[in-house]
């Protein structure tokens, strides 16, 4: 029987996690002072670097990185949303013996015996954004998730006093984010029993997967009072089905994110095409102190939970000024 993708992920990381167990926990990777130039090497996989989020993310990191020139960031490994290929990659870093890798993993579950490889090998591994099934790392650095879901909608709450019906664009359902935004803004909207949630769907966080759905319920519909989007791309896509239909007006969208970035969340509440939507730091400022913290040997926080800002008419131009890096990551 030919295995499922699913079995075929853990399979393949199961068998790397062995190996590296074989090899027992004395291995070590090579510190930056075993390298004849001294500098300390950092490998990172990301989930997708189509998404604007993460590639905010890379900019973010190799500006940062620019205080640091000792610490050298190899090629960013792009998993594509693909946890096989992520896999793959976290085991590359591994066999080049990086001194610290960095994951964002696409799926928890996945790749969860990948970062345990690494931490057999006593490579320290900072999980950036979203959680892995393992207590096996040196660092998680990411938002609350559930939190911002909740403060998402306790907007609705205020956006819908009188209630109303919401549709709900979901990122991809395996991540833990997206049951977290999922979960905290379910539970804060249930302060107003008149307010329904009649759709929800996955659309994989991608602004191009959330336009069609838009489209599909706008269509079924004649009355849909407010979106709620997991990220701002997805928003957005909500927007534009909204406004080739003529129905922009008659709609609160609400996201997640808040990109000082041209296309991103923070214009677009600025601009009117969306209600409201949240900071959601990228945290490669704390992996840069986290990544400094670890070459000097340092202890460093196991657990670095950021906060979030909402974003309204009132503050977009102050926060874009505050989190702009066009101007600094070139």
């Amino acid at each position: 029987m030919k295995p499922t993708p699913h079995r075929l992920v853990s399979s393949l990381a199961l068998a790397a996690l062995a190996l590296a167990t074989a090899g027992g926990c004395a291995s070590k990777a090579p510190s930056a002072a075993d390298r004849d130039d001294g500098r300390f090497i950092v490998g990172y996989s990301q989930s997708n670097n189509a998404e604007p989020y993460r590639a905010q993310t890379n900019l973010q990191l190799k500006h940062y990185l620019k205080a640091h020139p000792k610490i050298k960031l190899l090629p960013i490994a792009d998993a594509k949303q693909n946890s096989a290929t992520q896999v793959s990659q976290v085991q590359q870093f591994i066999q080049q013996r990086v001194d610290v890798l960095i994951v964002s993993p696409t799926e928890p579950a996945p790749l969860t015996a990948a970062v345990q490889q690494a931490c057999q090998v006593r490579i320290p591994v900072i999980i950036l954004d979203r959680t892995v099934n393992t207590d096996c790392h040196t660092a998680f650095i990411g938002g609350d998730n559930y939190e911002i879901g909740k403060k998402a909608g306790e907007a609705a709450v205020k956006e819908l006093p009188d209630g109303g019906d919401v549709v709900e664009l979901r990122g991809l359902l395996s991540n833990q984010p997206q049951i977290d935004r999922n979960k905290g803004f379910n539970d804060a909207i249930k302060a107003n029993s008149k307010i329904k949630v009649i759709e929800a769907r996955e659309a994989k966080w991608l602004k191009e997967a959330a336009v069609p759905i838009m489209q599909q319920w706008l269509s079924r519909h004649k009355k849909i009072d407010l979106v709620y989007a997991h990220n701002d791309p997805m928003a957005l896509g909500a927007y534009l089905a909204a406004r080739a239909q003529n129905r922009q007006g008659q709609l609160k969208i609400i996201g997640i994110d808040g990109l000082a970035i041209p296309d991103g969340g923070i214009r677009a509440v600025q601009q009117g095409q969306l209600a409201t939507t949240f900071v959601y730091p990228t945290g490669a400022k704390e992996a840069v102190d986290t990544l400094a913290a670890i070459q000097q040997g340092k202890q460093v926080g196991k657990k670095q939970t950021l906060g979030t800002t909402q974003v309204t008419k009132e503050n977009a131009k102050q926060l874009y000024q505050q989190y702009d890096m066009s101007g600094k990551a070139n």
